[in-house]
């Protein structure tokens, strides 16, 4: 997407992000408040999800493979043109969706597969309805803030996938034996901040290692 264009998709994003966030979190409490077994499902599938991105290799990316994507397009025609960044255009009589639509179709879809992760992370941490929205809507915010620094940077953070992986897997165990142990949130917010500091400074360390090498 031209850069001049970004900050639309960035915002529209954002928005459709927390009208789907509001929608899982509220029906995820209310899930789990109804059918206990729930905090398991939710505890297994972190832990499913931890160990998969923890020995998952690197793959490419293809967003034309998206099932939404693909569904979309059978119904409703795509031009390949921006038009000044407009979502939808016609052409004659006939209206066509932009590159625009369907990079923000895409973004909405893939922000569903996060909060997937996202919402049973945080609903270990706290079932409060306010608290685990506001905390998402401040950690969109945040990204979205930041996006445009951390895109030029965050593939020089080697062991971030690492580290994630390694927090998944420990708040779905959180979660597995809340019934039997509650850990303390201030116990796990300190491990959560030691692994991504560990895992900053390695990449760091890793990537000065090769820049010597190249030296």
């Amino acid at each position: 997407v031209p850069k001049k264009y970004q900050h639309k998709i960035l915002f529209w994003g954002v928005l459709g992000a927390i009208v789907l966030r509001a929608i899982f979190i509220f029906a995820g409490i209310a899930l789990i408040e109804r059918f206990e077994l729930m905090i398991y499902i939710f505890g297994s599938f972190l832990v499913f999800t931890g160990i998969k991105m923890g020995v998952q290799k690197e793959t490419h990316i293809e967003p034309e493979n998206n099932i939404i994507l693909r569904i979309f397009k059978k119904f409703f025609p795509v031009t390949t043109q921006y038009d000044e960044g407009h979502f939808f255009t016609k052409k004659g009589a006939k209206r066509y969706a932009t590159p625009m639509f369907i990079v923000l179709l895409v973004v909405e879809s893939s922000d569903l597969v996060f909060a997937v992760d996202s919402i049973p992370a945080i609903i270990a941490v706290t079932r409060n309805p306010f608290i685990v929205f506001t905390s998402n809507i401040f950690a969109i915010l945040g990204l979205r803030a930041l996006y445009f620094a951390l895109a030029s940077f965050v593939d020089r953070f080697y062991y971030l996938k690492h580290a994630l992986s390694v927090i998944l897997v420990y708040v779905g165990v959180k979660m597995l034996v809340s019934h039997f142990y509650k850990i303390p949130t201030g116990l796990s917010l300190l491990i959560i901040i030691l692994l991504l500091t560990l895992a900053v400074i390695c990449s760091m360390l890793k990537e000065t290692k090769e820049k010597r090498k190249g030296v």
